[in-house]
């Protein structure tokens, strides 16, 4: 860990950190790929070209500029892409049994993503683990793509929590931008849509389960 305190609540990230959904985004970014013309990508080659923000990323993808039109449309067609995916994600390997081990220490956890809040909520209360947290924020506008770092701060001073006592686990480099600007301490793993080499730039330390990251922050 990059700091000393030892951390006593744990913000998790949901899409690609605890929900396994490589296939669905895959297929979401492909619809988007057919639309423009684009030849379809795999898991691999998502991974060496995502970035937030999310429209540079697509430029990148597209190999052309987004106007705001399109940009609009290519936000509609991922999420209608992935949602009807959204039912066949499983949990990453590890949950729930990560986040019962953490809440059996008496410290506790919330969820921060930037996922949609109303379908958020949802998602995890049917899958019963709603009550493993203490509080679940989502995105609350009706186009996404933009960073985690502004939420992650909302997210703490709610919740009255020391930032230098949280841990963010998070799959990709804006978890980590968001922990270092809140003054959080970050777990990165490669379970998600960034590539190790990416995430290792981010000098925070960086595991491959989840499992991996509890028993680094519980050590």
């Amino acid at each position: 860990m990059t700091k000393s305190r030892s951390p006593q609540h744990i913000v998790w990230d949901w899409n690609g950190t605890l929900l396994d959904d490589n296939h669905a985004v895959v297929a979401a970014v492909n619809s988007v790929c057919t639309r423009f013309g684009r030849e379809h990508i795999d898991i691999d080659e998502w991974r060496t070209i995502y970035s937030r923000p999310l429209r540079a990323c697509y430029e990148t993808l597209l190999r052309r500029e987004i106007a705001e039109d399109d940009w609009a449309a290519v936000d509609e067609l991922y999420h209608v892409a992935y949602r009807e995916l959204l039912d066949s994600c499983g949990m990453t390997e590890g949950v729930p049994h990560v986040l019962q081990d953490w809440a059996a220490t008496g410290r506790t956890q919330s969820l921060l993503s930037m996922w949609f809040h109303d379908e958020l909520v949802e998602l995890v209360t049917a899958r019963g683990l709603h009550e493993l947290f203490d509080r679940m924020d989502g995105l609350r506008t009706s186009v996404g793509g933009g960073s985690k770092d502004e939420h992650l701060r909302a997210h703490l001073k709610v919740q009255e929590l020391d930032p230098a006592e949280v841990v963010l686990i998070g799959d990709v480099l804006d978890d980590a931008h968001a922990a270092e600007q809140a003054g959080a301490q970050c777990v990165l793993v490669t379970t998600g849509v960034m590539d190790r080499p990416k995430l290792e730039k981010s000098g925070y330390p960086v595991v491959d389960s989840i499992p991996e990251a509890l028993t680094l922050i519980a050590a």
